[in-house]
């Protein structure tokens, strides 16, 4: 039975993905919003509004300020997309162009207009980039190669000639030497294994008994 696959993600999935990851390096909101408050400021100023038969027109004067205002808000919004670096002017600029259009364009568009501009504006002016990313550490020299556990490493060789340590024992060799000497009598006295007598050629005698 072979393990599933995981499905490749589809082409909007990757689109949402990638719109989300260029939206968190920008004050994007702050922009959306600055637009918005445009529209309504150079949209009301000529527009009209019919009731039956009856056409209500709510042009004045100041309908080229309107627009002015309005179209420079959009472009703000754009702005604070795609230059970032120009946030805190942009959203001063956004902050006051809006208090200007209360008295120019229909009270702000109707405070439409003027509470999105508001809202814009400050929220350019204290956007501020996130911290970059910490870089992944760097694996540090001599560590175990592949996490291997502590031992798993053979240690240092032991010194030439060096007879006490056994290189296939789990501990380190004996130093004491066995004596083979009769009843203990000295260290390193030879001692015949087959010596059924009780004496021996080392200790001066014969090999024999004594007669009588």
């Amino acid at each position: 039975m072979s393990a599933e696959t995981p499905a490749a993600p589809s082409l909007s999935i990757r689109w949402r993905l990638q719109f989300r990851a260029w939206r968190g390096t920008r004050p994007f909101w702050a922009g959306l919003f600055v637009m918005i408050a445009g529209v309504p400021i150079m949209y009301f100023p000529y527009a009209h509004l019919t009731i039956g038969q009856l056409t209500i027109r709510m042009s004045t004067t100041a309908g080229a300020g309107s627009l002015i205002i309005g179209v420079l808000l959009v472009v703000l919004g754009i702005s604070l997309w795609f230059q970032k670096h120009i946030r805190t002017f942009a959203g001063i600029a956004a902050i006051l162009l809006a208090l200007v259009s209360l008295p120019v364009s229909n009270f702000g568009g109707f405070i439409v207009g003027f509470l999105f501009g508001m809202i814009g504006g400050a929220m350019a002016v204290s956007w501020a980039p996130g911290p970059p990313p910490a870089p992944a550490p760097a694996p540090e020299a001599g560590a175990n190669a592949g996490n291997a556990p502590e031992g798993a490493f053979p240690e240092d060789p032991a010194p030439a000639g060096d007879l006490t340590v056994n290189p296939y024992s789990t501990g380190p060799a004996g130093t004491e030497k066995t004596s083979l000497t009769k009843d203990d009598e000295g260290p390193g006295e030879p001692h015949d294994l087959h010596d059924l007598s009780g004496t021996s050629p080392a200790n001066g005698a014969n090999g024999r008994h004594s007669a009588g």
